[in-house]
């Protein structure tokens, strides 16, 4: 979000960002004293950032890799010995992650680090000026402090509940049904405290409406947390946001701008979103460094005219030269089994995705200029450093896409192995900034298009109609901004799945999807067969019960 972040990021405040791990109260330095602050909404809202600096750190990084990777929405594979990283990516994608797995670890102490911080400053807003001010910057922060735990509990199933700055003795996990009460509890507390107005001044903090989306989020899931099904209860909360008014489906013309460099509070499905900023060195996300193969960001022989300096808007390219001033690693990609999903034609998602045969605006070949064992390390003939030059060509990634051997996650150190792999830009590459792999991607956490896809499933699912609606009619509304293609007659579950795959791709809630409707399990990418239930939470990381000797691992860790 460009220099629209309340202040935050002039902050003269100097709260240390400590990482939990075990307990949520860990001492910090600050200059943040209820003699110097806070007594305006200038000072709140400044004090408060912190919080929001927190959920941005490590939001488009480790919490991104845990929850999409883990699924067949996204696998990063090696590439010779490029990536291997301590397997931590092949363990994800596997579903062999032990409680020593890299990421595992850094999304704990992510989400207890920005607990942790949210205790510290509400335990100093306690001793500000009484009055609605105080009131409403309190809520704001607890919904922080709940959306943490809400993702958490997410994770991670069973976590200890420590919300209170300098209670020094550690605790043990509360159960995951118990943290469900607490996060429901305390959004319900806040609500009424929190504002109900959209736009630049209420954009990237918590509303009345980022409230009622993480409880319908928790109640649409309430079966998968605590064994209990609450479908009504998440088409009353989705109602309260419907009832507004002050959201609406992006148009067809206008859905891939949402997540475009230039995106912000002028989009009217952001429900929540983390503004990013690429002058920043906190919290950047650089999506295009791991999602555009890396021949988007290296020289090209190029074939055509190249009168009038042509630019490509979508890879961000000028023929014959590279992307900005910044190479992507194009790791990142997705699998077969998911992008089956994107069985319409018609549909504008699909534009989201670099596939097969690639051209330059003008519809010129983009062609790259190798050698013969460069585009094919396993080349026999007798010219291995004869020239090459071929036109870039993204193959699917399938069971079979590794020319290493049955079961390799290596795809080679080669020109085809780089170029498998379908790979996504829906956060489109930042040309905007010179300098680096910065990206000014705002990254929205809620969008309305959920809010109508969650209660048409609710309803699917046994849920009681409302406002006159159908699940049918409340997919079909949104289809009708996705594609030209008709109407559906019927709906089926897997119809529901596939839409939600389709519309939240890269978004972190396809392991949420893949759980509730049982497909966690299936088999798919690159050998991904392990099918323990028990992987649908996280184990409690070593690091934290090494803190913390009242933590109780979770089951089959």
């Amino acid at each position: 979000m460009k220099k629209i972040f309340f202040g935050i990021l002039s902050l003269s405040i100097g709260v240390m960002l400590f990482s939990a791990c075990h307990k949520l109260d860990v001492p910090a330095s600050s200059e943040l004293t209820p003699d110097a602050y806070p007594h305006t909404e200038a000072q709140f809202n400044s004090a408060s950032g912190p919080v929001y600096i927190a959920l941005r750190s490590d939001f488009a990084v480790s919490y991104w890799f845990t929850q999409s990777c883990s699924t067949d929405e996204a696998v990063l594979a090696t590439f010779g010995a490029d990536w291997i990283d301590g397997n931590k990516y092949l363990e994800l994608h596997r579903h062999t992650w032990t409680k020593d797995n890299a990421w595992v670890n850094s999304t704990w102490v992510y989400l207890t680090n920005m607990i942790g911080i949210a205790n510290q400053t509400i335990s100093v807003f306690k001793t500000a000026p009484a009055g609605s001010t105080k009131n409403t910057s309190v809520a704001e922060l607890k919904t922080m402090r709940a959306l943490a735990y809400y993702m958490m509990m997410d994770l991670y199933g069973n976590v200890p509940l420590d919300t209170l700055y300098g209670f020094t003795a550690v605790k043990t996990n509360a159960t995951r049904s118990q943290v469900f009460n607490y996060v429901e509890s305390e959004l319900k507390a806040s609500i009424p405290y929190l504002k109900s107005t959209t736009g630049t001044a209420t954009y990237g903090k918590p509303t009345t409406f980022l409230a009622y989306s993480i409880l319908a989020k928790m109640y649409l899931n309430a079966q998968v947390y605590t064994g209990t099904q609450r479908y009504n209860d998440c088409i009353a909360a989705c109602d309260q946001i419907i009832n507004s008014g002050l959201y609406s489906i992006e148009p067809m013309s206008t859905y891939l701008q949402m997540f475009y460099p230039t995106n912000g509070p002028s989009s009217k499905e952001f429900i929540f979103a983390i503004p990013f900023d690429a002058s920043t060195t906190n919290g950047n996300m650089f999506y295009a460094r791991y999602d555009l193969n890396r021949n988007l960001g290296i020289k090209y022989s190029y074939s055509g005219s190249t009168a009038g300096g042509i630019t490509d808007p979508v890879m961000n390219l000028s023929s014959g030269s590279g992307l900005v001033n910044s190479k992507p690693s194009g790791p990142r990609m997705t699998t077969a089994e998911f992008y089956a999903n994107f069985n319409d034609p018609n549909d504008i998602r699909n534009k989201q995705w670099l596939t097969g045969l690639q051209y330059w605006s003008d519809g010129n070949p983009i062609m790259v200029s190798t050698t013969n064992v460069g585009y094919n390390q396993f080349y026999s003939g007798s010219e291995p450093a004869g020239s090459y030059v071929y036109q870039l060509n993204l193959t699917p990634l399938t069971l079979n896409s590794s020319r290493l051997g049955p079961g390799s996650f290596d795809l080679g150190k080669d020109e085809i192995a780089w170029n498998t792999g379908y790979r996504n830009i829906k956060f489109l590459a930042d040309y905007t900034n010179p300098i680096s792999r910065n990206q000014n991607n705002d990254v929205p956490v809620f969008r309305y298009s959920d809010i109508i896809l969650m209660k048409a499933e609710a309803i699917l699912r046994g849920g009681t109609p409302t406002l006159g609606a159908t699940a049918l009619s409340l997919v079909n509304t949104l289809r009708a901004n996705r594609t030209t293609s008709a109407a559906l007659t019927d709906l089926t579950l897997d119809d529901m799945y596939t839409e939600r795959s389709k519309e939240f791709t890269w978004e972190t809630w396809h392991r949420n999807d893949m759980i509730r409707f049982g497909k966690f399990e299936n088999t798919y990418g690159l050998g991904k067969t392990n099918t323990d239930t028990y992987r649908r939470i996280f184990p409690i990381p070593t690091v934290a019960i090494q803190t913390n000797s009242k933590l109780v691992q979770n089951p089959g860790y």
